[in-house]
C-alpha cells in the first residue's frame, strides 16, 4: 500500500522535521488529514518539536481532535510529557484546557500525576484569569 502524503505527514511530524512537513503542506497534504492508523500529523508530532507545532497550526491543525480510544487531544499529551512551551503554543491556538479524556482527566490532570508542575502552573493560571 502507497504511503498518502497525510503517511507522509504524520510521520515527518512525529519524527519532528519540521523542513519536510512544511514542504508536504505547500504540496497540498491536508493538515487536518488522518494517517492510515486514523490520526492527524498534530496527534503524532514529536511533542518537544514547538517549530512542527507551529508549523501545523498556523496552517489550521485542528488542536482539539481527540484520540478515538483515549480521548487524549493533543494537549493532554503536550501536558503528560511536560512539553511546556508546546502546551502554550497549543493554548494559543484555542486548544481547550478543559477537555476530558475518556478517563474524564483534563490536560493538567494529567501534569499534575506526571510532575510537570510548570505545565501546572500555566495551566492553572489560565483558569484564574477566564
Amino acid at each position: 500500500m502507497a504511503m498518502t502524503a497525510e503517511d507522509e505527514l504524520t510521520t515527518a511530524a512525529a519524527t519532528g522535521n519540521t523542513e519536510v512537513v512544511e514542504e508536504l503542506l505547500r504540496k497540498g497534504a491536508q493538515v487536518n488529514g488522518h494517517n492510515r492508523f486514523g490520526r492527524t500529523a498534530l496527534q503524532v508530532m514529536m511533542m518537544g518539536s514547538t517549530p512542527v507545532a507551529g508549523l501545523l497550526l498556523t496552517h489550521g491543525a485542528n488542536p482539539n481532535v481527540a484520540d478515538s480510544s483515549t480521548g487524549h487531544t493533543p494537549l493532554h499529551d503536550a501536558a503528560r510529557t511536560g512539553f511546556l512551551d508546546t502546551v502554550q503554543l497549543l493554548v494559543q491556538f484555542s486548544a481547550n484546557p478543559q477537555a476530558v479524556d475518556k478517563a474524564n482527566c483534563r490536560p493538567v490532570d494529567l501534569a499534575i500525576k506526571h510532575g510537570h508542575k510548570d505545565v501546572v502552573d500555566f495551566l492553572d493560571s489560565l483558569e484564574n484569569t477566564q
